[in-house]
């Protein structure tokens, strides 16, 4: 059996016509529980902020949000504490251009801060919030296929190009292949 990774924007039907038989769960911040606790917006809370001793964060979001430094803000600490699931994300239309992600007194450029930010923090959630689950979703994918719904499917770490899809991640950890880099 095997798991895939689709754009959640896709019609149910067109999912289901190229997946027959396939479990299909949603794994966005708009899923049903319990799937949703894969999203990176949701507030597992005391989620270690690399670069930063001592500090939690509520969801990865919140991590890599709160770590971006735009030409017209620094980094906001204050994302690490949102549990909604809504107001995280900060906008260069709001903000002007990404300068890149805080560590400490550096300033990490995107791919950088995708394989020590995000990677880190979202696999730590995985082993440390999100474990049971995905043990369950290996166990689902061991007897049929499944399909993973997202809003980006791109599982490549090296494409900066686009956004990374989370999806592919939980993929990548359920089979045991987590992205070197």
């Amino acid at each position: 059996m095997a798991i895939h990774v689709v754009s959640r924007r896709r019609s149910r039907a067109a999912v289901e016509a190229a997946h027959p038989g396939a479990l299909i769960l949603d794994v966005t911040s708009r899923a049903d529980e319990p799937w949703v606790r894969f999203s990176p917006f949701y507030p597992h809370g005391g989620i270690p902020v690399p670069f930063c001793p001592g500090v939690f964060a509520e969801s990865v979001e919140g991590i890599w949000q709160g770590l971006k430094v735009f030409a017209g803000a620094g980094a906001d600490p204050s994302r690490f504490a949102v549990t909604s699931m809504k107001g995280i994300k900060r906008t260069v239309r709001r903000y002007g251009p990404v300068l890149g992600h805080r560590a400490g007194e550096d300033l990490l450029p995107y791919g950088r801060a995708r394989r020590e930010i995000y990677l880190p923090a979202y696999r730590w959630m995985l082993e440390n919030r999100a474990a049971g689950l995905a043990g369950e979703l290996r166990g689902l994918a061991e007897a049929r296929d499944v399909v993973l719904l997202d809003y980006t499917v791109n599982g490549d770490v090296a494409d900066e190009s686009r956004p990374l899809s989370h999806a592919a991640l939980v993929r990548a950890f359920v089979e045991d292949r987590w992205p070197a880099f």
